[in-house]
């Protein structure tokens, strides 16, 4: 049994693209905090290479045999453990950011316990659901008894997870994923519908409950209503139409960014944007860094290998014989798909930022281990698909 090869080789491609780019885009925090010059080029490799053999190691177990099931559920219930204790932990053993504590210092490394916590929770529930829901055509009450319970618990974790680490992006995408599988495992129509109208009606009240939110919701549609209102009747484009807005700094320096890199880019190591104006550029406007130093066309390539990387993971779910698989194969394709037009739809302004890194793409350890550790159980399972 040989797992997907070309899996392999898309993942590590993105894997080296990002690896790159952490050394392009990082030398003004380089200069700005006295770092070595490859301080994030030397973290990032060691990251990619690490990240390149889990994903190796995992795709040589069997995915018959129950070690390979203990191991992603071990992941799960650490990962779940060490988010219940992060808020309590002293600040020697965790990192804050934007006044949450989102990462448990380890040694030199600080380690995300939410970005693996995703991962299991796919594998949580291609398990459950394969379980509790079938093909079989029922009531949307009777459909609605048995995904509450999942409700009920989800809401109480993701909850603490956005009240204890200001995380909203992590929160609707695991929200996402709850929804979206159960209608990958065989739920109805009606209940998908039903459950996209609950979340957004949970995401509006979540966002009125804070002022600085319904400013920033404010000032992103400020800058795209002008789209949207002509083609609205004049009552309903008056009562929603806000006073224009300054750009947000960051969104118009990406805007700027990548106007500026044009059809072919600056070229690498060239860009501008980089240098002090645009903040995160390693990280969550990464897409951004890169179009200005490749272009468009560097971007389309990327972005080329990065969907087929994921239509390679949904032609292997739609070959597994076994539904746990095909749902948690389907999670994982999922999970990179939601994540990649997140942060792309974000930096452009078509939806609000929510700080949702690009994986294998975006610097950081914790993303990159953590969706590896995903690929490599979609690696494994492919060895069982004929493809």
């Amino acid at each position: 049994m040989v797992a997907d090869k070309k899996l392999f080789y898309l993942s590590c491609i993105l894997i080296t693209i990002g690896i790159v780019f952490s050394y392009s885009l990082t030398v003004f925090t380089v200069l700005f905090f006295n770092y070595s010059e490859f301080h994030f080029f030397a973290r990032q490799l060691f990251f990619g290479v690490s990240g390149i053999l889990i994903m190796f190691f995992i795709s040589r177990l069997d995915p018959d045999k129950k070690n390979s099931e203990r191991i992603i559920l071990a992941i799960l219930i650490i990962s779940f453990i060490f988010i219940i204790i992060l808020p309590f932990l002293p600040s020697a053993l965790a990192t804050a950011s934007g006044g949450a504590k989102r990462w448990i210092r380890l040694g030199p490394l600080s380690i995300s316990p939410v970005e693996f916590f995703k991962i299991g929770l796919i594998y949580f529930l291609a398990w459950s659901y394969t379980r509790r829901i079938d093909d079989n055509k029922k009531a949307i009450k009777h459909e609605i008894l048995i995904l509450l319970p999942y409700c009920i618990v989800a809401t109480i974790v993701i909850g603490y997870i956005y009240t204890t680490q200001n995380d909203l992006g992590q929160s609707v995408i695991s929200f996402f994923l709850i929804l979206a599988l159960a209608f990958f495992a065989g739920a109805s129509k009606r209940l998908f519908a039903f459950g996209i109208l609950i979340i957004m009606m949970v995401g509006i009240m979540v966002i009125f409950s804070n002022q600085r939110r319904i400013q920033r919701i404010a000032s992103w549609w400020g800058n795209i209503q002008d789209a949207f209102l002509p083609m609205l009747p004049d009552w309903m484009a008056n009562a929603l139409r806000v006073s224009t807005n300054t750009e947000p700094y960051q969104i118009s320096h990406s805007l700027n960014a990548i106007a500026h890199g044009g059809i072919f880019g600056e070229g690498l190591g060239l860009g501008t944007f980089k240098l002090g104006f645009l903040s995160e550029v390693h990280t969550d406007f990464i897409l951004s860094g890169i179009t200005e130093e490749v272009g468009l066309f560097g971007l389309g390539i990327i972005c080329f290998i990065y969907l087929w990387m994921i239509l390679r993971i949904f032609r292997i779910a739609g070959r597994c014989e076994k539904k746990e698989h095909f749902i948690f194969c389907s999670g994982i394709a999922l999970l990179l798909l939601f994540s990649f037009f997140m942060n792309a739809f974000g930096i452009i302004s078509l939806t609000p930022l929510k700080g949702v890194a690009v994986p294998l793409l975006s610097y950081g350890g914790s993303s990159m281990w953590a969706i590896c550790i995903g690929i490599g159980y979609v690696l494994m399972i492919s060895k069982k698909v004929k493809l």
